[in-house]
Parts: C-alpha cells; structure tokens; sequence
C-alpha cells in the first residue's frame, strides 16, 4: 500500500508540473527562465502581436533575437519596448563560423557598433539587454585542417568579443555544443578543456543539448554546470525542436509539445538546486510555434 501511494503521489506530482509548464505557468520545481532564438527578424514587423502573445503564454522571458541592419530601428524599438512591457528581455544575436577567419573580425565590430549606436539612441525600455554570439567554430573548414589554430581564433574572437560587450555594458552569452568539453586547447589562452575556457569568460552559456529524452539531455550537460556552479557562471540548456536529418533523438519534432514539457520538466528536477542552472531555450521560436501538441 505504501509502495502504491508514493507511485500515485510521484505521477501526481508529474502532471501538475506538466498543466503548469504547458500553460505558461512556472511551477515551484522550475522557476527558471525560459527563451528562445528568433532568426527571422521580418516577424517583428510582420506578425509581432502573434509572436509576442506566444511568447507570453508560454513563459518566456528572453528573446535571442537575430540581427538584421536592414531592419529600421524604429522596428526595433517597438518590438523591444513592447516585450518589455510582459516581462521579456531581449538579446542581440549573430555570429557565424566565418567569424573565426580573418575577415572575420570585421563583421564582428559590425555587430558592436551598431549595438552602442542603437542603445545609444534608445529609450531604456527600447535597449537590448545583452548579446548572444552564435559562433560554431567547427563549421569553418579550418576546424578539421588546422583545427588548434581555429581554437585560437575562436578564444580570441571570444575575449575581445567580452570587451566589447563590458564596454556596452551589456551581458555576453554564446551557444556551445555540449562536446566541447572533449575538446582540448594548449595555447596563448593556458590548456584544458574549452568548455570550461568559454564559461570563464563569458556571463551566460547555452549548450546545444540536442537530444530528445531528459535522460540524454542531463547527461551531455552535467559537466558543464557542475564546471559553471564552481566559478559562479549560469548555464541555459538549449534544445531542438525542428526537423533534423542528424539521428532520431536529436530534435523533438516528431514527439510534440507534450512530450517535451514533460522531459523539459525531468530535466529542471534534476538540477532544480544548482545555482548554475538557469533554465532552459527552445530553438527555434518558428518551429516551435508550428510543433504538434
């Protein structure tokens, strides 16, 4: 009897977290932030009022938002301002693997520039709040033919990367794969492992934990936040939900909402008391708004 109340007791538990994540609503196990990536800029101006009352159903409270200089800044400014408005914080977001070439460089200051001329200009409530850097190094063709050089690079793009932002004084988060901790780097920057080398030197990192099942996805990670809680660095976990021709247990696009919020949930229970632990992001806001239930 005792036996069967516990397991009645722990499904209980289980579907109340899960009406409570579905519904927008944050559960004592799980008051973590939620974000998410949007990649494509134009829906700020062409359906910002459906993409704004998802975002505030479903909890969350940070926008990695790609940058697109094309766009006007009064575009900007009234998406942002009124994101503000429910509770959500904006981040600048680019990068790409050709940052870490030489000309890489270029695009980069770009990015800065036009961030301190933007903010400048802008009403507090209109400014962004942080940049978020997607770099994936090991898409450069230098990876696999000159692979510690591109580390070099990297660590490098990262560091000034880190400058740029104190000097915006704005918060610096990037995406990382979870592998990065079986990469290791012996150079200008020290050695070890680039994983615990990129938590060091920025605010906030995101890993790409790319899997299906919570099991998995607490598995890839757990060096990286027990590496995050020792230096006092905060760790999102990211996971997919668009069609993947990787594997079957890379994305949750053939499972459904439902069944992510129940993993997603697992996931926030196994590291529910650890400081370093600060949510989790769904790429991508347009796939996600077009999943199955």
């Amino acid at each position: 009897m005792k036996r069967q109340l516990k397991m009645w007791t722990a499904l209980i538990v289980i579907m109340i977290s899960s009406l409570a994540l579905s519904s927008g609503k944050v559960d004592a196990m799980a008051t973590q932030e939620k974000a998410t990536w949007l990649w494509d800029t134009s829906l700020i101006m062409d359906d910002q009022e459906k993409i704004l009352l998802f975002l505030e159903h479903n909890d969350v409270k940070k926008v990695y938002l790609q940058i697109d200089q094309g766009i006007a800044n009064d575009d900007y400014k009234q998406f942002i301002s009124n994101a503000s408005d429910i509770g959500i914080r904006i981040y600048a977001l680019d990068g790409a693997a050709s940052w870490v070439s030489a000309e890489g460089s270029r695009s980069q200051d770009e990015l800065f520039n036009w961030l301190h001329t933007y903010n400048e200009n802008s009403t507090e409530s209109e400014q962004f709040s942080g940049v978020h850097l997607d770099v994936e190094p090991y898409l450069n063709s230098g990876w696999s033919s000159h692979q510690a050089q591109t580390i070099g690079s990297y660590q490098t793009l990262i560091m000034k990367a880190s400058e740029q932002a104190n000097q915006l004084q704005l918060t610096l988060e990037v995406d990382m794969p979870f592998w990065f901790d079986e990469v290791q780097y012996h150079n200008e920057f020290g050695k070890g492992l680039l994983a615990d080398w990129v938590i060091d030197h920025v605010d906030s990192v995101t890993i790409m934990a790319y899997r299906d099942a919570a099991k998995d996805i607490i598995s890839i990670v757990e060096h990286e936040i027990a590496y995050a809680s020792t230096v006092n660095k905060s760790i999102v976990i990211g996971v997919e939900t668009g069609a993947s021709e990787e594997g079957q247990n890379i994305t949750f696009y053939d499972n459904g909402e439902a069944y992510m919020n129940e993993q997603l949930i697992l996931v926030h229970q196994h590291f529910s008391n650890n400081d370093a632990f600060h949510g989790v992001a769904i790429h991508y806001v347009e796939n996600w708004m077009t999943m199955r239930p």
